[in-house]
């Protein structure tokens, strides 16, 4: 567990920046609710991301790729 951040706005984690300036949602950057998702390679990449209603399990493959 962690501390409370900031996902959206001007006082957002800079974790959180980078993530979805490398991968907009269908609202943009913006984070509209827990449980979204980016899967990032080895590199540090953001490969893709994934909204609140995506089933982990539904990304199995890509993560299975990126292993």
């Amino acid at each position: 567990m962690s501390s409370k951040i900031d996902v959206n706005g001007d006082k957002a984690h800079p974790l959180w920046k980078y993530l979805k300036s490398k991968k907009g949602g269908t609202m943009g950057a913006f984070i509209k609710w827990n449980f979204t998702k980016f899967l990032i390679d080895k590199d540090g990449q953001v490969v893709e991301r994934c909204g609140p209603p995506t089933d982990p399990l539904d990304m199995e493959k890509d993560i299975l790729k990126l292993l």
